[in-house]
């Protein structure tokens, strides 16, 4: 079995203080970090610290990625056609992709039943993610089912004369909503 690192063996409320730490020295200052440790009574050393504090810098900057592109969907696309849950599905669907990724990076050195644990719970996330990716595009192709019947409806309609509607109006009026929608 691997080395466990000596920053996993550090009690909850240490290694807290430390994340706080890096990201407020801008994960900076790794040299001080290893005296403060030691003053504490924890032997960690410099490049333990400096390899924590660039995976923990990656990892955030994944998630203010993710925040970032969720905040510019909003702006972007309203809610209008479901377009915002479709991108934060999306933003999911890829950074479930990335879990899989890192837990087939993970090596027989670990615990078998932490990573089977890990695969399970990520299998229950994708179950979920693709039943909600279905129902996000059954419901979208029902709502364009319907907006096309009723078009074919009203021309209908514009045809024989049964409505005010003209039929260039309604032509106008096809280009336009499915500028929005398709």
């Amino acid at each position: 079995m691997g080395r466990r690192s000596s920053i996993d063996s550090l009690p909850t409320e240490v290694r807290r203080w430390l994340e706080r730490a890096l990201t407020e020295n801008n994960f900076s200052g790794y040299a001080r970090l290893e005296a403060l440790l030691k003053e504490k009574g924890y032997v960690i050393t410099r490049s333990s610290l400096q390899r924590f504090g660039y995976k923990m810098e990656r990892q955030l900057a994944r998630i203010r990625a993710a925040t970032e592109a969720a905040r510019l969907m909003a702006q972007e696309a309203g809610d209008e056609a479901d377009d915002r849950s479709a991108g934060m599905m999306a933003l999911i669907q890829t950074e479930m992709l990335d879990v899989l990724m890192r837990l087939q990076e993970i090596g027989e050195n670990d615990d078998p039943a932490k990573r089977a644990k890990l695969l399970a719970t990520a299998s229950e996330s994708i179950a979920t993610l693709v039943r909600a990716s279905v129902t996000h595009k059954r419901f979208r192709a029902e709502v364009l089912a319907k907006i096309e019947a009723r078009m074919n409806a009203l021309e209908k309609q514009a045809k024989s004369g049964d409505t005010r509607l003209s039929l260039e109006t309604l032509k106008m009026v096809r280009e336009q909503i499915y500028g929005v929608i398709s």
